[in-house]
């Protein structure tokens, strides 16, 4: 039995660099704990002739998918590129079909294209792992496909974005609003030069399909998740969520309803100040998974990075090299049912809206009528006007109601009032 598998590594950006680094100055260390060397043999990258900052000298280069399987020396793929298609999604369909095992931390991808590459690994009875595409450092993928695969999950919800979740935090601590703190983030690295994917939801919608597809049974599928990015959110929503004992994270959540349906979904929720989770600040992540035998557990630690990401991308090659060939999503790709989508507009949540009227008398009288007739109950209720020549901030909770009735009413409310600004509603997550 050969004592090296070879590694084809596709993407050199700070996380192919951390895998390079970890490789080779951990290769005694991995081989006692696996029994193997991981040594890379070819790599593929846009410029070769960049400096890096670690020997690539002993690997050869390869510009295309041809290139880099023509000498028959991978093992094992390790792709970082990122996207759902082009060079990503190519070497890694074309490693499966020449039996080689994938490793990937491509969460659009995987979301994407992963039943259909889950069939491919199937097939050809080799492992496709993806651990650092989701919550970076934190082991859940192996939390939901091993560690707790003797439980029937409800609800898996978390802090799945450290970008957002950097943004929200400077935002609560300083007052500041989005766009200063989304430039002051890109500055410092923690968001990108186009932040689309970050502040809009969608890199952490990947992450909760991801999730959903092994604690469920089903296969990804990104048009039955409900998303909804950080834009709209101002430093006054921080400033009356404090007051009301909240803050204001953006949460993923996948959960199976009593009849078996699925409502998977990431929106900007207030949080209890007092929960666990409202204090996951920067750019941490935090995952909490609900089994019925486990209970519930809440897992922190870093969602992203050039050392996390890296140190789940090498884990996924350890298992390999042990001999793990566990499904890729808990259980054969044969198996994975096709979604059966729950009505989010029955289910009752509490609520936070903020109204922006004009001062005029009778007007939070109309907003209260229009509330009850709806069976929208208030829980507390903030107006202040600090500016007596404009209109007047209106800020409300509410006690459980269902999610039309509420949408109905703030319809009625935007109609009858001539709002100076978009109502601004947020759930109110019960964590």
């Amino acid at each position: 039995m050969t004592e090296t598998l070879r590694v084809g590594l596709a993407g050199l950006g700070v996380v192919g660099v951390g895998v390079i680094d970890i490789l080779q100055k951990n290769r005694e260390e991995i081989k006692q704990r696996c029994g193997k060397y991981l040594d890379i043999t070819v790599i593929a990258a846009r410029d070769s002739g960049k400096d890096r900052g670690v020997d690539l000298t002993a690997y050869r280069w390869a510009s295309s998918v041809d290139e880099f399987y023509e000498e028959d020396d991978v093992d094992i793929v390790v792709e970082m590129i990122g996207g759902s298609d082009g060079f990503a999604y190519d070497v890694v369909a074309e490693g499966l079909k020449r039996g080689k095992h994938v490793v990937t931390s491509n969460k659009a991808l995987m979301a994407e294209r992963g039943y259909e590459l889950a069939e491919r690994a199937d097939e050809q009875n080799v492992a496709l792992f993806f651990e650092g595409a989701v919550a970076g450092g934190i082991p859940v993928i192996k939390t939901l496909r091993e560690g707790l695969a003797a439980n029937n999950i409800s609800s898996v919800y978390g802090i799945l974005n450290g970008t957002c979740n950097y943004i929200l935090t400077e935002m609560q601590e300083t007052g500041r609003d989005f766009d200063d703190v989304l430039m002051e983030a890109q500055n410092l690295g923690y968001a990108e030069a186009d932040p689309h994917f970050d502040v809009d939801g969608i890199d952490a919608a990947h992450k909760t399909v991801l999730l959903g597809a092994i604690a469920f049974g089903i296969r990804p599928d990104m048009s039955h998740i409900m998303i909804r990015g950080i834009r709209q959110i101002t430093a006054l929503d921080f400033l009356y969520a404090s007051e009301l004992g909240y803050v204001i994270k953006l949460l993923g959540r996948t959960r199976m309803e009593e009849d078996g349906t699925i409502i998977q979904m990431v929106e900007p929720c207030l949080v209890p100040e007092g929960n666990t989770i409202a204090v996951v600040n920067g750019v941490l992540n935090a995952v909490s998974i609900n089994g019925d035998y486990i209970g519930n557990t809440l897992s922190v630690g870093p969602g992203a990075g050039k050392e996390a990401t890296a140190s789940a991308v090498v884990a996924d090659l350890v298992d390999i090299a042990r001999g793990s060939r566990t499904p890729a999503f808990g259980r054969p790709a044969k198996q994975l049912k096709t979604i059966v989508e729950g009505s989010r507009d029955e289910i009752a949540y509490k609520f936070y809206l903020r109204l922006l009227v004009a001062d005029k008398p009778g007007v939070f009288a109309d907003i209260a009528t229009i509330m009850r007739d709806h069976d929208v109950s208030m829980e507390a209720i903030i107006q202040r006007n600090d500016d007596t020549s404009g209109p007047v901030p209106i800020v409300m909770t509410t006690h459980h109601v269902q999610q039309y009735k509420m949408k109905h009413a703030i319809q009625l409310v935007a109609d009858k009032l001539e709002l100076e600004a978009e109502p601004v509603l947020f759930r109110i997550e019960d964590v």
